[in-house]
């Protein structure tokens, strides 16, 4: 079916690398403040997808036509006093195919696994001001905090990052 969307988890990034480095590069490049700044280039990139995978990290991929379009991590916390919580990490949507659902998909599916892994919190930061914060509260996760000066911009300009959490 034409531009039929899935989301199934990798458990490995060998075979997708150039798929997940170019993503990666999109959406950095595009202005989302993920940990990188742009110009972000491809071995940095592929650096990063070669040691995202741990026992401690699921990693969820939406395709659409069998191309990676989106990503989406889950990180278990591994620490005997946080057994019960888990952090969404780098929610990304190629700039290319945002405002379909993407987004939304990749965290409902990770939401599942969150709870299937018998967590009961999730936690997350977005930089203040994304749309990723709408996105977010339409999903039920509540704001927490807000901490200035988190993320430094290309420009140099330090930004804002907003905290939320969602108990499952």
């Amino acid at each position: 079916m034409i531009n039929q969307m899935i989301v199934e988890q990798l458990f490995s990034t060998e075979e997708h690398m150039e798929e997940l480095s170019e993503l990666l590069i999109q959406v950095v490049d595009d202005g989302a403040s993920i940990g990188f700044l742009p110009p972000l280039q491809l071995p940095e990139a592929m650096n990063y997808w070669e040691d995202v995978l741990s026992p401690d990290v699921i990693l969820f991929v939406a395709k659409r036509n069998n191309r990676i379009v989106g990503s989406v991590q889950l990180h278990l916390c591994e620490k005997p006093n946080g057994v019960h919580r888990a952090e969404i990490a780098k929610l990304m949507t190629h700039p290319h195919y945002r405002r379909n659902g993407i987004g939304r998909s990749l965290m409902e599916k990770v939401e599942k696994r969150a709870i299937k892994e018998g967590k009961s919190l999730l936690v997350l930061d977005t930089r203040e001001g994304d749309p990723s914060n709408l996105l977010y509260t339409s999903l039920g996760f509540i704001q927490a905090g807000r901490i200035p000066n988190y993320a430094q911009s290309e420009t140099g300009e330090l930004q804002a990052t907003n905290i939320y959490y969602k108990v499952l």
